[in-house]
């Protein structure tokens, strides 16, 4: 538009890009197209051909470390997203549970006893440590045995 305007109305470049809002220097860029980009193209076809499992991060670690190229990762990452070799990323299983069976409910005394360490500290720091036998029944505690004297009876 700029190009234009100098030559219909015969006016500075300076001029014209500060009546339509634009720098000077936009007026005199160029794209730099290179063939370049077909050179990136066919590495990163090749690498992911032999490399399947590489996803973008691997095959311009490569391209940069092991072959020595100083191609920017943004041109790189272009080129592979034009090319549409983005992995899939897959979802991740989930286990399939069964609900757990209920608890079996004892219908009388002594029939089913459960047992477990029990632990806890005293104010002055030292823990405390039994061993407790509960029945299941009607959740009577049994036996409260510190493990030092549960040691010693056996």
């Amino acid at each position: 538009m700029t190009i234009s305007a100098v030559k219909h109305y015969n006016i500075s470049i300076r001029f014209a890009c500060e009546s339509l809002g634009i720098s000077v220097s936009c007026y005199h860029y160029q794209a730099k197209l290179s063939g370049e980009d077909a050179q990136v193209a066919d590495w990163l076809l090749r690498l992911t051909e032999t490399h399947r499992r590489w996803g973008f991060g691997l095959c311009f670690l490569y391209l940069r470390n092991v072959k020595g190229f100083c191609w920017n990762h943004k041109r790189v990452y272009r080129i592979y997203r034009e090319l549409e070799l983005n992995l899939r990323i897959k979802p991740k299983r989930r286990i399939k549970r069964d609900k757990p069976d209920a608890l079996s409910v004892p219908l009388a005394i002594n029939q089913v006893w459960s047992m477990d360490f029990m632990s806890d500290s005293l104010v002055d720091g030292r823990s405390l440590r039994t061993f407790n036998v509960i029945d299941d029944y009607n959740r009577e505690g049994l036996a409260g045995v510190p493990p030092k004297q549960l040691l010693r009876a056996a």
